[in-house]
């Protein structure tokens, strides 16, 4: 569980990182990518409440799966790439490094935000 501050990004990496070497991945490049990449969207468009990142192996397809879990009731989105912006380009980073991703709204409130690739 995080504060929604700018220290977020790196206690999800470092989350992120020992979470891999349970899991007995070596790589953990493309994972702190993504981490860092959904937690700092947390954190700068939502800014409230708290983040919960969760890293979990899915054993059907190979692949691990990041959660990022906020209070936010937005739904981010892919931008087009534009290349005059100064921000806005990180989801379509994400979409081309992971084999899926997605939102999935939560009943009592906000929103997961989810990754799943082939470490």
């Amino acid at each position: 569980m995080l504060a929604p501050t700018d220290q977020a990004p790196g206690h999800a990496r470092r989350f992120l990182v020992e979470r891999f070497r349970e899991l007995g991945i070596a790589e953990t490049y493309v994972g702190r990518v993504v981490v860092t990449e959904l937690v700092t969207n947390s954190y700068k468009h939502v800014g409230f409440g708290h983040i919960v990142v969760r890293v979990l192996p899915d054993v059907r397809d190979g692949l691990v799966r990041i959660e990022v879990w906020d209070q936010g009731a937005g739904t981010p989105e892919v931008r087009p790439e534009n290349h005059e912006a100064t921000s806005g380009r990180g989801l379509l980073m994400l979409a081309q490094l992971v084999q899926d991703w997605g939102v999935r709204p939560l009943v009592e409130e906000g929103k997961v935000v989810w990754a799943a690739y082939a470490p």
